[in-house]
């Protein structure tokens, strides 16, 4: 690996943004790994952060005359695979009784803030938001639907994935070209706005965790599990003990 690929401003954002990062997978864990099957805690997982894509991917369009406009690639544009994926999981009405929790507000606020005051920052949240997707979200996708298909109570189905489907681009191209486009644009900037984006990718993850913590029905999914298997444990211990 030569000395110009270790010192890519991408490499340079993970680096700063490491420890926070591992919290952010500790937090998707804790929240979705017994979630996979709950279709409630899933699709409550894809609300929390469809505001989010929607604001950026409005913002690179508002923002289409500016390096921002640069990052809005075509095939990773999420906004409709986000609302068909909650029309499958809610309803279609389901926006009629929708509002956007506390933390996400918040989220929003920032970004708003940003777009008025150094837009340029949002390619911190437009960089990182893109870049789970087509790492973390695509592992979670492929989790559940292992899941699914050794569940004895839940049927396998492809339904409700658009949002982790991105035809038949493939993955290690679009985050290629993700890494690239970014790392051309700090080519472009000075210091002192590569260092913010670098800080500002520090909120981003700030930012995620709150909004991960506030996925509801993960907890009772948890707990049901535990029960479940505690409970076939105990009948094995009694089956045997009085065989």
């Amino acid at each position: 690996m030569t000395d110009k690929e270790e010192d890519t401003f991408c490499k340079k954002m993970r680096k700063a943004t490491r420890e926070i990062h591992a919290i952010s997978d500790t937090l998707v864990n804790a929240k979705l790994a017994f979630g996979f099957l709950n279709d409630s805690v899933w699709a409550d997982g894809l609300l929390v952060f469809y505001e989010i894509f929607r604001y950026l991917e409005g913002a690179m369009i508002r923002l289409k005359n500016t390096k921002i406009g640069l990052l809005r690639l075509a095939e990773l544009q999420r906004t409709e695979a986000f609302e068909q994926d909650l029309e499958y999981y809610l309803g279609k009405g389901w926006m009629k009784n929708y509002s956007p929790r506390d933390s996400v507000i918040k989220y929003l606020m920032r970004l708003r803030e940003i777009e008025d005051t150094e837009p340029t920052l949002l390619m911190a949240y437009i960089y990182h938001l893109y870049m789970g997707l087509l790492s973390g979200g695509i592992i979670l996708r492929k989790k559940r639907q292992l899941m699914q298909k050794i569940s004895p109570f839940k049927e396998a189905t492809s339904c409700g994935n658009n949002i982790t489907d991105f035809g038949n681009h493939s993955i290690y191209e679009l985050k290629r070209d993700l890494r690239e486009t970014m790392n051309k644009i700090a080519e472009t900037l000075d210091e002192d706005t590569k260092n913010k984006l670098i800080e500002e990718s520090k909120i981003v993850y700030a930012l995620n965790n709150e909004i991960i913590r506030s996925v509801r029905g993960a907890g009772t999914v948890i707990f049901k599990k535990v029960f479940y298997f505690v409970s076939v444990l105990i009948l094995i211990i009694l089956l045997v003990c009085f065989k």
